[in-house]
């Protein structure tokens, strides 16, 4: 069992950034792969960032790639998303997930959810 509280979120002016946090408990962290999803008002939840358990490896969505970078840190069981250049578009609710296999795109591969946290990016 993985719990996993997400922290960091706000409000923003495009072009801020906002380092997202996202703290598991339970001695099994390392084993998972991690993810950031988000989920804008009216619209689908949708996969952010990807990485692999050790770190090696990460995956993007288009639309965020080159602005957020996504890492770990196992020995505090905690899984960072860093914001940068936000955009209005990028208002959501950010959630992060653990999931067994760094493969795993889609949300009902996830086994573990935070409770997420609110990004507000205003024009």
């Amino acid at each position: 069992q993985v719990q996993l509280v997400e922290s960091g979120g706000g409000l923003v002016q495009a072009g801020g950034s906002l380092r997202l946090s996202c703290v598991a408990s339970g001695r099994t962290f390392s084993m998972y792969a991690m993810s950031w999803f988000r989920q804008a008002p009216g619209k689908e939840r949708e996969l952010v960032a990807v990485i692999s358990w050790d770190g090696g490896n990460k995956y993007y969505a288009d639309s965020v790639k080159g602005r957020f970078t996504i890492f770990r840190d196992n020995a505090e069981n905690t899984v960072y998303l860093q914001t940068n250049s936000l955009k209005p578009e990028d208002t959501a609710v950010y959630y992060c997930a653990a999931g067994r296999s760094y493969s795993y795109r889609l949300s009902n591969e996830y086994d573990y959810w935070g409770q997420g946290t609110q990004v507000t990016v205003s024009s």
